[in-house]
């Protein structure tokens, strides 16, 4: 994870800037605002689904979607264990 932000108007909402392996930084929206910061997520290695159509959610287009356990309610992110290179596969 590149970068993240709230979206304004939004109180889970976060805008994640995120290196899939491609030539520019990829965008997603996920729904994990309640749960983490943005602070917390700097940095991370996250499981991405990237072949999706992108939508756009309060007017920001988001081209994937984060993976994440549902725990009581709340979200837990699906991290790797060990160093991932960005844009590696997931089989």
């Amino acid at each position: 994870i590149l970068s993240v932000e709230r979206i304004d108007g939004s109180e889970k909402l976060l805008k994640l800037s995120i290196d899939a392996g491609e030539t520019s930084p990829r965008i997603l929206v996920a729904g994990i605002g309640a749960a983490y910061s943005p602070e917390s997520l700097f940095g991370k290695d996250i499981v991405v689904v990237s072949n999706l159509e992108p939508k756009s959610l309060m007017g920001v287009e988001s081209q994937g979607m984060l993976l994440a356990a549902n725990v009581e309610g709340a979200p837990s992110l699906l991290i790797p264990d060990t160093p991932v290179p960005p844009g590696t596969l997931i089989r």
